[in-house]
């Protein structure tokens, strides 16, 4: 397709409607598309299908292929039960569809005859799972198709689910997609029936237009912060990034600002995060934990925010203290990105982040003496955070379309197409 391809607007289960073109991200390298790649290649038709797409690493990761489609030349249909990243996923040029595919319930399979029909009367060439309910839905659509012309599906494991017939559905795919080594090591030692040649890490990446390395924010944005936050004059700030959810760490975060402060250290520790429908009681749970310590000037408490980049950049150290081990990282990415050092627990995505590219930052899990002892060492001696790092958007989508491509070659359902893991 050329440059009168045209784009969609989100609908209901009834059809797609075009509506004018959308215009492609800056600061992302523009992946070729079917005319830049000899003209030999057709465009694809690709599905992507998740829960919602209102905030968090599937709905981010979902949206960057959707756009990274688009601008290639494709055409990009997304199935969610809906969220505030639908316009900015439209505006781009990509299809939405409102099908609460995400709903943990036996009326969901209600849907599967209806995304069957889709698959066929769209010819659509890759079917993309990326949460376990949805892949649900899609595999047994899939499954109950012809092999010929048949979608290709792709299932994209981004957390280190419990291990049980449910979750298995994520290791359905023709080939599944590791966020990390870690997500990986985890398919392939509970999985063991999972043939690892249909394994394909492809790791998480951020933008480093979006996350430049030095970013500094911009001074009316730094007058606003000052004026709002005055506890934070003439003190080392500490940042935990994330939602209000128990497994997050916070209360290591709190023990640990108190130990700082028991030592002398100017410090002052920001919880960034939103507390969701269910979260507001154990928003109050840290809230009272923190003021029965006396570290009511100590720990702020921040909601949701759009500017985390820029309090990543008014930090002296971002944090990341999940009890149990993460798929990736990709709050301790976006802050190693603009060059802020990092402490985080050195157990999945997080450790194998920081162990390639700031290993300064690596403190065994749990253990808190150990994390009071290099975030002080840290803050008495800093330490340089690398410009680079292997963890970039554009890598992500190149390998991710690079899928797609290979797959695509073999729609005539002769065989599973030769993609070799990533190394």
């Amino acid at each position: 397709m050329g440059s009168a391809r045209s784009v969609w607007i989100t609908c209901s289960d009834s059809e797609p409607r075009r509506h004018g073109r959308g215009r492609p991200d800056e600061g992302v390298k523009l992946i070729p598309g079917p005319e830049q790649r000899g003209g030999s290649q057709r465009p694809l038709t690709v599905v992507q299908v998740l829960p919602a797409l209102d905030s968090g690493g599937v709905e981010r990761g979902t949206l960057e292929v959707a756009q990274a489609l688009v601008r290639a030349g494709h055409r990009s249909i997304v199935i969610s039960a809906g969220g505030r990243l639908v316009p900015t996923l439209t505006a781009a040029g990509s299809e939405h569809l409102s099908w609460p595919l995400g709903v943990k319930s036996p009326w969901t399979l209600r849907w599967i005859p209806r995304l069957r029909r889709l698959l066929e009367r769209e010819r659509v060439d890759i079917l993309h799972a990326r949460s376990r309910m949805p892949a649900w839905v899609a595999y047994l659509a899939w499954r109950g198709m012809t092999a010929p012309g048949r979608a290709h599906l792709v299932t994209t494991v981004h957390g280190l689910y419990s291990v049980n017939r449910y979750s298995a559905v994520m290791t359905r795919g023709e080939r599944v997609i590791a966020v990390s080594e870690a997500a990986r090591d985890y398919l392939l030692r509970y999985y063991p029936e999972l043939p690892q040649e249909r394994v394909l890490v492809i790791p998480r990446g951020v933008d480093r237009a979006e996350f430049p390395y030095g970013y500094r924010p911009p001074e009316p944005w730094l007058q606003v912060w000052r004026r709002e936050y005055p506890q934070l004059h003439d003190q080392r700030v500490l940042t935990l990034p994330g939602r209000l959810t128990r497994l997050k760490g916070h209360g290591d975060f709190v023990e640990l600002i108190g130990r700082l402060r028991h030592r002398g250290l100017p410090v002052h520790g920001i919880i960034v995060g939103g507390a969701g429908s269910r979260g507001w009681r154990y928003r109050n749970e840290l809230i009272r934990a923190r003021d029965a310590m006396g570290l009511q000037d100590a720990i702020t408490l921040l909601d949701h925010r759009a500017d985390v980049r820029e309090i990543y950049a008014v930090s002296d150290l971002v944090l990341s203290l999940s009890w149990q081990p993460e798929s990736f990282g990709r709050t301790v990415l976006e802050a190693l990105s603009i060059g802020v050092p990092v402490v985080g627990y050195d157990h999945g995505g997080v450790g194998e982040i920081l162990g390639r590219v700031f290993p300064a930052g690596r403190v065994p899990a749990r253990d808190l003496p150990a994390l009071e002892a290099r975030v002080e060492a840290l803050l008495r001696e800093p330490v340089a955070v690398p410009e680079t790092h292997p963890f970039t958007l554009q890598q992500m989508l190149q390998d991710t379309l690079d899928l797609y491509w290979r797959l695509a070659g073999d729609i005539s359902g002769a065989g599973p197409a030769s993609v070799p893991r990533r190394p």
